[in-house]
């Protein structure tokens, strides 16, 4: 929540501390400039040999696939379909880490010659993950093996249903275990019960490049694969970056170099449909590209074809040879996605209507909303912008027009409250519930949305206190304006990419002045253009979903203090640090004093 809009709860700030020896240390040690010392410690890396490492991030810090639990046993099946000609079915998700892991291995299959195809689920009609009647129809059309991404390792009746029809099943997923582990023909889990890979942190994407690539493995017969199989795996893992940069997990140890690395893919080794989609985005000039070109760029679109029930075109998107096809497809996909925006923003509206009505700051500690017409493929994109809005989980449900069907609805947590928790706290009130701590989904009978949302809050209010609901804002250093020179942005942006677990540094700034009235900009008017100064230094700031406090800027007598991330703006050739605005309040306000105020640049 942002410190200054109306109807929700006030941030508070809290620097990282600050310890001038420790950063000179790692500043000596590590061979890096004295911000990215700070900014390293500020994220729990305090061994030099270990910021080497974090910082190269080298592809050859990818660990064997042989070592990622039921790779090897996978590979080994799937090889072996491959060579007896029988036909492969890959099971997708219809989000960006299931279309992306399913791309995946559906293009390395087609390189080995495999019959194979591919099944995405549709959002509106069947839900997420495995489900019978798909199976059953797949392989009533002939499949014999199929092999999930990114879904099934909570799908024990679907695997027992496989087994009775014949129908051989690897499952490859990331996502928590049920109580029971599917008995399918092979299960590959970076998390499998009773095995000790080093990182659990891969999505669905990342998962299935490891086992493409030991299938690659085997189809060279050797650890070192063929020239043709490395160059499809090097175009891969863009798209593995992709994947795990959308599903936000943690960009550490393999995320980190997976993402890294795949940006570098993206911009040189794309695959027709990406080179589409990259036009449509007119990221194709760009020198190279962020992990934020990914999250607000990329990852939308192909979640829109995902969210209106066609996640198969994306999937297509991502595997084509054909030029025009991919052309038809990504503008398809773009107007989509300009579709799901103009939804997103009617739903909002009203959605933020009935939060100011119903929420109470003081004593809620949980928004649970419903409204009729809300498109169920969007509600988990309104759920998380009001979460952060107020500071405290949210539950939206989109209701059935004709009172027939049941309420489908999305859950989002911005603190702390784990969200699949909840939901099986609450179970009695719903048909069916799923997903993780931060995002979950349910089903809901609408007479019982009145029962389920005493007993969320019950639960909420329980579980937290007014002073851990999602109110604070971690910052990782003061940051005058004359100091942020382009160098210095440079040496910050050595810690890229930035995402979830290396989230892009957030600086502070105490008595700002605006030298002119804040403009609403982009479209439907979401966001700020403000011109700022600084200890005499001018700056632009850019506020992303700020179009809401333009008026309240424009009103507020006296300098403001700000939090921001300063970023390098490139325009026609043209380079100019810039800042993009995180918070804000006026200065001198009692909110305005930090629980923690130790951190400044070193410099």
């Amino acid at each position: 929540m942002r410190s200054t809009t109306g109807g929700g709860l006030r941030k508070r700030w809290r620097l990282s501390p600050f310890d001038a020896g420790r950063i000179a240390q790692l500043q000596q040690a590590a061979s890096v400039p004295p911000i990215v010392a700070q900014l390293l410690l500020a994220r729990g890396v305090y061994d030099p040999a270990a910021a080497r490492m974090f910082l190269d991030a080298k592809l050859s810090g990818l660990r064997d696939p042989e070592l990622l639990p039921g790779a090897a046993a996978a590979a080994d099946r799937v090889h072996s379909a491959i060579a007896g000609r029988r036909k492969i079915v890959i099971y997708g998700d219809y989000d960006a880490d299931g279309m992306t892991g399913a791309s995946i291995l559906l293009s390395c299959l087609k390189i080995l010659g495999a019959d194979c195809s591919y099944y995405v689920p549709n959002r509106l009609e069947e839900g997420y993950g495995l489900n019978c009647e798909a199976l059953r129809n797949l392989r009533e059309r002939g499949a014999q093996l199929v092999v999930s991404v990114d879904c099934g390792v909570t799908s024990v009746a679907e695997a027992e249903l496989a087994k009775e029809i014949g129908l051989e099943l690897i499952i490859t997923d990331h996502h928590e275990f049920a109580e029971r582990v599917p008995d399918a023909a092979g299960l590959v889990h970076p998390r499998l019960p009773g095995s000790a890979y080093p990182f659990g942190g891969l999505c669905g994407a990342g998962v299935a490049l490891k086992l493409a690539w030991a299938i690659c493995q085997r189809a060279s017969q050797a650890k070192k694969v063929t020239e043709p199989l490395r160059n499809f795996l090097l175009s891969a893992v863009g798209l593995a970056a992709i994947g795990t940069i959308a599903d936000m997990v943690p960009l550490v140890d393999e995320n980190r170099i997976l993402a890294r690395h795949g940006l570098v893919s993206l911009k040189f080794n794309a695959s027709v449909g990406l080179q589409a989609l990259m036009q449509v985005c007119k990221l194709t000039d760009k020198a190279q590209l962020s992990s934020e070109d990914i999250g607000f760029s990329i990852a939308p679109r192909l979640n829109a074809a995902g969210r209106f029930g066609q996640a198969q075109l994306a999937v297509e998107l991502l595997t084509t040879d054909n030029r025009t096809r991919a052309q038809q497809l990504a503008e398809y996909i773009h107007e989509l996605n300009n579709s799901r925006e103009s939804l997103e923003r009617s739903i909002q509206l009203a959605a933020t209507k009935q939060a100011k009505e119903e929420f109470d700051p003081e004593n809620d500690g949980a928004l649970v909303l419903a409204g009729k017409g809300w498109h169920p493929g969007v509600v988990g994109l309104v759920a998380g912008r009001l979460a952060e809005k107020f500071g405290v989980p949210v539950v939206m449900i989109s209701l059935d027009a004709a009172g027939v069907k049941p309420g489908v609805g999305s859950a989002r947590s911005p603190s702390g409250l784990n969200l699949h928790q909840a939901l099986t706290a609450c179970s009695e009130h719903l048909l069916a519930h799923g997903g993780h701590a931060a995002a979950a989904g349910l089903k809901i009978e609408e007479n019982r949305i009145d029962a389920f949302r005493g007993a969320f809050l019950d639960y909420a209010a329980a579980e937290s206190s007014s002073g851990q609901r999602g109110a604070e804002l971690r910052i990782d250093a003061e940051g005058p304006f004359c100091q942020l020179t382009a160098e210095v942005v440079r040496q910050i942006e050595s810690l890229a990419p930035f995402g979830m677990g290396n989230p892009r540094p957030i600086l502070s700034a105490t008595g700002v002045t605006l030298t002119e009235p804040p403009k609403r900009i982009g479209g439907g008017e979401r966001h700020i253009s403000l011109r700022l100064s600084h200890q005499r230094t001018p700056m632009r700031c850019v506020g992303f979903g700020f179009g809401d406090d333009c008026e309240q800027l424009a009103a507020t007598n006296g300098p403001i203090d700000i939090a921001f991330k300063p970023v390098i703006n490139e325009y026609r050739g043209m380079q100019k640090v810039e800042v993009q605005l995180v918070d804000w309040r006026p200065s001198e306000s009692p909110a305005s004093t930090p629980l923690i105020k130790e951190a400044a640049l070193p410099f």
